[in-house]
């Protein structure tokens, strides 16, 4: 029976992030690193996963099967956890066989990988998907794709203790806000859920706004029975999920040199330039402090050449 490693829990630095343009707004900035909480079960999709392992803990069940792509952050952190841990998992990814780095990574941590082509991947949102395979491992647990879900923003909760315990070692007494990427919005509820009002979440969207964000976000804080409220998102996507323009890229390099705080073009990136947009146009007071969430994803730079060898 899998075994939630409950006795695991990983600690994410908070660190204040130095950039011009933000102290010449009187913007203060600390960027929550859940990049640094394991060399390999990085970033915010490990907290996405421990309701879900426990809840497959319950269930008896041996190990977990998931969905994702072929440069997936959160099959590449689950993989990792059950070679950490060891319970088996399984990936279901969408496409056809390719090698990449990730992949690579997930048969080295021995994740099952099936290949599902594009038509067969878009079929995971249609009734029944999950019974053929449930036939095929009954002792395998299903993960929804990333993590997402109420359990998965529960998860993500824990992040605001984090954030609690370390807020005086910066000299603050509060914060203002938080500011982070969003790809399916579950990291986004978590934190709503576990502020309750009391602090406001901005999001930016990694994907455009048709890939429904919105409404996944939406239907978390319903199952909750609370309010649409709490949050903000803003664009950030590019124009596509995975899209990426040569001012970004530029962008990321000048604030790594600057930070020495590594950053990956798909979701941080984006959302840390999204964040000088709304600086640059006066959204944010002077003296205001915001918690960016590193949301991790750093094995995803092996993608893009220019930041691979960062």
């Amino acid at each position: 029976m899998l075994s939630p490693p409950s006795d695991w829990l990983p600690h994410a630095p908070l660190e204040r992030l130095h950039l011009d343009w933000l102290a010449t707004a009187g913007i203060e900035v600390a960027v929550l690193r859940l990049d640094r909480i394991d060399p390999l079960i990085s970033g915010n999709k490990w907290f996405k996963l421990i309701e879900h392992l426990r809840l497959a803990h319950e269930a008896g069940a041996e190990g977990v099967i998931s969905l994702g792509g072929a440069w997936s952050n959160h099959l590449h952190a689950l993989a990792a956890a059950g070679k950490r841990f060891g319970f088996p998992t399984v990936g279901l990814l969408r496409g056809h066989p390719q090698d990449t780095p990730t992949v690579e990574d997930l048969q080295a941590f021995g994740m099952q990988l099936h290949w599902l082509g594009y038509g067969g991947y878009r079929a995971r949102l249609e009734p029944g998907f999950w019974q053929p395979w449930h036939a095929q491992y009954p002792q395998l647990h299903p993960v929804p794709e990333g993590g997402g879900g109420l359990l998965g923003a529960r998860g993500c909760g824990q992040l605001l203790t984090q954030v609690g315990e370390q807020l005086k070692a910066l000299g603050w007494n509060d914060h203002d806000g938080w500011w982070l990427a969003c790809g399916t919005g579950t990291t986004l509820a978590g934190l709503v859920l576990a502020e309750a009002g009391r602090h406001p979440v901005y999001g930016v969207l990694a994907v455009p706004d048709d890939h429904g964000v919105a409404q996944q976000v939406e239907a978390i804080l319903g199952e909750c029975g609370l309010p649409d409220g709490g949050y903000e998102l803003f664009d950030g996507s590019c124009g596509g999920f995975a899209k990426v323009v040569p001012p970004l890229l530029a962008f990321i390099e000048h604030c790594e040199r600057a930070s020495g705080i590594p950053l990956e073009p798909l979701y941080t990136g984006k959302a840390l330039w999204a964040l000088k947009q709304q600086v640059d146009a006066g959204f944010f007071a002077a003296g205001t402090r915001l918690i960016f969430v590193h949301t991790g994803g750093l094995q995803g730079r092996r993608g893009f050449a220019p930041l691979s060898q960062g």
